[in-house]
């Protein structure tokens, strides 16, 4: 069995070389709605065809590698309407990262290196957490979310589904992110960010909503 990786991006390079590590054997293609990327290769892994290439690979694991929260939602919706099956989604999980017992890592989330997860922390669904994250006791993320490298989460924090912290930001102990909402890079949030909300600075304080991509071409909605 393979592993299919949905997206060529940044990110799947990332996931190629995880993959490698874990199994160095295993066989990995990609993806990609891109024309201009057919035939071609990422990182010595083949780019199949467009995502109606799913098909052709029912007996793989799939890995969706959007980096944007709305992107990967948008593309297991479009998996989904293609026939792909929720079982069918895998973990990737960096060799380094330590999944303590009472921790929950959700199908199809990606942690990649230095992850810290302490006690009783649950990650959802298609969950991406960069290199040097640190979730400590009673976190949730849901799904969705994105966390960038270096985040830092204080005691019992939500994250709610669809949401992005910046790369270097924080969150104090207790606080919820909401559905959707965005934590700029290097913010320390010190209140609740209500649902589709924008922060930033230290502390961080609320600016605007977030961008709304949905008027966007769908080949740049769906691969940002």
């Amino acid at each position: 069995m393979g592993v299919l990786l949905v997206g060529a991006s940044g990110l799947t390079r990332e996931v190629l070389a995880v993959e490698r590590a874990i199994a160095p054997f295993r066989t990995i293609w990609i993806v990609d709605d891109d024309p201009a990327r057919w035939g071609q290769e990422m990182d010595g892994a083949a780019v199949v065809g467009g995502l109606e290439e799913v098909k052709r690979y029912d007996d793989s694991e799939i890995v969706v590698c959007a980096e944007q929260p709305s992107a990967r939602r948008r593309l297991v919706a479009r998996l989904s309407q293609l026939g792909v099956a929720d079982e069918q989604y895998t973990r990737v999980i960096h060799p380094g990262v330590d999944i303590p017992n009472g921790c929950t890592v959700g199908d199809g989330s990606i942690l990649l290196a230095n992850v810290v997860l302490t006690v009783d922390i649950a990650v959802g669904r298609h969950v991406v957490i960069m290199p040097n994250v640190t979730l400590t006791h009673d976190d949730v993320v849901e799904d969705y979310a994105t966390l960038g490298a270096g985040v830092s989460l204080g005691s019992n924090v939500r994250v709610g589904s669809g949401a992005c912290l910046g790369m270097n930001s924080s969150v104090d102990d207790g606080l919820a992110v909401g559905e959707n909402a965005m934590l700029g890079m290097g913010s320390a949030l010190m209140s609740e960010l209500p649902r589709g909300g924008t922060a930033f600075g230290v502390p961080a304080r609320t600016s605007w909503p977030t961008r709304d991509v949905s008027a966007l071409a769908p080949s740049a909605r769906d691969w940002s």
